[in-house]
């Protein structure tokens, strides 16, 4: 006889499943849910089952027709929204969540569904809505809270996603939520202790070894060896699908087809960096696919790159197999990973090959991928010379100037004279991400201002919102013999008044190991000079390429106590300061750093060098798999 307990047929289900015949698990859910069809466990138990199955679209008009028999089962409309977000249709998804939601206010699990939706589609504030709902109903749920501290993380509010996760019987994804949490607090070391707990207790885990390798470029003391060791392991634990050879025709001149894949096409440093260049390449012979996330219609680097590009393919529904196997039906010649392991990045992807040729550029560009199927790494003659070449697992991809190209905003501020002229002291400062500034630079930053007791120092980041954060840091400086009165903190602005902020600087620290990368351009573009600290990793090295291409190849050395007498140095002349303040921007706007056509000639060469090169490999025989 059947059981009449819907929980038997449940677990029956799990347990086919599990042993892997999703079919019959199939129908033991089905069973389940016809005994019990507001049980959403057992609902989402047969979404699983038809996904393996691969099903799910067939299946989908069952799940409606429940839903149209009954408008107010929750259940019903949950497995409804799960099943849209897995076919692609996202908009049908959220709403069926949210009918799902508000159908049962006092369950936890229709909210995050819901708000964990709305975070994969960007729409982080009524994410952290549903979430904060779904954290109340059920605080102890370690899924729950992990999804909410996600969504603060890429709200930027690092410290609450912190002490949020602290509370979470942590597993491995959890402790790599909370290395990044942490290391965008300024506590580097720490953040990499979690990334290593997280490999322990998952050692062939993917995310663990990608949080590592995203972690480490900011901890003092890492060399580019452990930093490749790491990058090659993450690529070790990859998975990779046998797509076979990429069979796209092997003539060196014919016109290509450039992949950018990226998350951040937008109003962000890759955007900032690198829209020009690919707006200069030649059009008769570049035609570019954009393949990401879409960015907000208003946003006018997106806006930029929907121009240019042919095809926009929105890549959240695809798998990485799926995306790669999309990139070669679009005849991707040439993919560009301007993502890397970061946060909406597809690097992973790379790893079934998207196309004959792979460049890593921009993007989490802190130091080789270690990914053996990363073919060259676009780089130039100061970020990488010679002899740190043996640090990538990439060929290097040099480009004769800098090897990104600046696109200053329109509506940046008019600069204004140096503001030490009037105050009588001089103003230091740094806007760069709080995961920059470990404590020897702040052991650095306040021996210069021990050395000039009437200087004071600008901190601004988006960490320093949060009160918590900005006592912490104000007590390093205390402890470190600076007085808290001298130490300026400043929290979030919107991007004009960002640049405005320059206005008060007279010259820009640099912090170490993790240098400057567009916040140096910035800073160069509103007239303040960065005093650079250059190390021995690629994320070391951002800040000496732009000044380099701007000209200010004084302003940069390779050692701390070197980096401290510069900055005196430099400060202690504030006429020669002036004088570099009032034409510094006119001296950009004449450089490499922003010369649009002549990178665009650059980068353009540069592509159909790594193009011939596979050519020239598929005549001689060589595949490329």
């Amino acid at each position: 006889m059947a059981p009449a307990d819907p929980s038997a047929w449940d677990r029956l289900g799990l347990i086919l499943l599990a042993s892997g015949d999703p079919r019959l698990a199939s129908a033991a859910f089905a069973e389940g849910e016809a005994l019990a069809p507001a049980a959403l466990d057992i609902a989402l138990h047969g979404v699983e089952a038809a996904t393996a199955c691969g099903t799910l679209a067939n299946t989908l008009p069952r799940v409606e027709a429940r839903c149209a028999d009954n408008p107010f089962n929750p259940a019903a409309h949950t497995a409804r929204g799960v099943m849209l977000e897995r076919l692609g249709r996202h908009d049908e998804a959220l709403d069926a969540l949210e009918v799902a939601s508000s159908l049962a206010p006092e369950a936890p699990l229709p909210a995050c569904l819901l708000g964990g939706m709305l975070a994969r589609s960007n729409r982080l504030q009524e994410a952290e809505i549903a979430l904060r709902r779904a954290h109340d109903l059920d605080p102890d749920n370690p899924r729950v809270a992990n999804d909410l501290a996600v969504v603060l993380i890429r709200m930027h509010r690092h410290g609450e996603a912190r002490r949020l996760l602290l509370g979470i019987a942590a597993d491995a994804s959890v402790l790599c939520n909370l290395a990044t949490a942490t290391a965008n607090v300024g506590l580097q070391q720490e953040a990499v202790g979690w990334a290593e707990e997280a490999i322990r207790r998952s050692p062939e885990a993917v995310l663990g070894w990608r949080t590592l390798a995203n972690s480490l470029p900011y901890m003092d003391g890492v060399d580019g060896t452990r930093l490749l060791a790491a990058s090659r392991a993450c690529s070790d634990r990859l998975p990779r699908a046998a797509l076979g050879l990429c069979r796209n025709t092997a003539d060196p001149d014919r016109p290509l087809t450039v992949g950018l894949l990226s998350g951040s096409l937008r109003s962000h440093p890759v955007g900032w960096l690198t829209v020009a260049g690919f707006e200069t390449l030649d059009p008769a012979s570049f035609r570019l696919v954009c393949l990401g996330r879409p960015a907000p219609v208003s946003d006018p680097i997106a806006a930029r790159f929907r121009a240019l590009a042919t095809e926009w393919v929105d890549t959240d529904a695809l798998s990485d197999e799926a995306l790669a196997r999309r990139a070669r039906e679009l005849g991707v010649d040439v993919l560009i990973d301007l993502g890397g392991y970061g946060d909406s990045g597809r690097m992973p992807a790379c790893a079934h090959r998207l196309a004959p040729v792979q460049i890593k550029w921009v993007g989490m560009q802190n130091h080789s991928s270690g990914l053996r199927e990363m073919d060259w790494f676009m780089t130039d003659r100061w970020e990488t010379p010679a002899e740190l070449e043996y640090l990538y697992s990439e060929r290097l991809l040099r480009l004769p100037d800098g090897y990104v190209c600046y696109s200053p905003p329109p509506y940046a501020p008019d600069v204004v004279p140096l503001p030490a002229l009037a105050n009588g002291f001089v103003t230091f400062g740094c806007f760069n991400n709080l995961a920059k500034i470990t404590p020897r630079v702040v052991q650095v930053w306040a021996g210069i201002l021990r050395r000039m007791p009437t200087a004071r120092l600008v901190l601004k980041t988006h960490q320093f919102s949060d009160p918590e954060t900005c006592a912490w840091m104000l007590d390093c400086f205390t402890a470190a013999g600076v007085a808290a009165e001298r130490i300026d903190l400043r929290g979030a602005s919107r991007h004009r008044a960002f640049m405005a902020e320059y206005n008060d600087i007279d010259i820009a620290l640099d912090p170490f190991p993790y240098s400057s990368g567009l916040t140096t351009c910035e800073a160069l573009w509103m007239g303040v000079p960065t005093v650079v600290y250059a190390g021995e990793i690629f994320a070391a090295r951002h800040s000496l390429s732009h000044m380099c291409n701007a000209g200010l190849a004084d302003w940069a050395t390779s050692d701390a106590a070197a980096y401290e007498a510069l900055v005196i140095e430099k400060a202690s002349d504030t006429a020669a300061l002036a004088i570099l303040r009032a034409g510094l921007r006119s001296r950009v706007k004449a450089s490499p750093l922003t010369d649009a056509p002549r990178f665009g000639v650059h980068l353009g060469a540069a592509l159909r060098f790594a193009w011939r090169d596979w050519c020239q490999g598929r005549q001689l025989g060589h595949s490329t798999t």
